[in-house]
């Protein structure tokens, strides 16, 4: 699922890097992902906090407006969210979440296949 998800970001343009995580839950404590809100990785993109599979062109979107939140967040692992592409299963609709650091959330971006 990752590695199908970096690809994406690749294929937009964005230069990738991973690392492998002993404890990736303190990662997104650390970096004040919401609980409901976690997926399988956590990305840091120009200081902003990427978790889960949001797509490239929110995360372009947040980089152009530098909102005052923390990040943005696609939580689990909804079908049809880049990444998650799975031939022969219908898309899931999914939200892509925002988040500040104290965990206030709102909608960013909705999908409805």
């Amino acid at each position: 699922c990752c590695g199908d998800w970096i690809e994406h970001m690749r294929d937009n343009g964005f230069i990738v890097s991973t690392i492998d995580a002993d404890n990736i839950n303190e990662v997104k404590k650390r970096n004040n992902v919401p609980l409901a809100l976690s997926s399988c990785h956590t990305a840091i993109v120009d200081g902003y906090v990427v978790e889960g599979h949001v797509p490239a062109a929110d995360v372009k979107k947040m980089l152009e407006e530098r909102p005052k939140f923390a990040g943005i967040a696609v939580a689990g692992m909804p079908i049809g969210a880049p990444g998650m592409e799975v031939e022969g299963s219908a898309p899931q609709p999914y939200s892509v979440i925002a988040f500040d650091k104290a965990g206030k959330t709102e909608i960013y971006a909705s999908y409805t296949p």
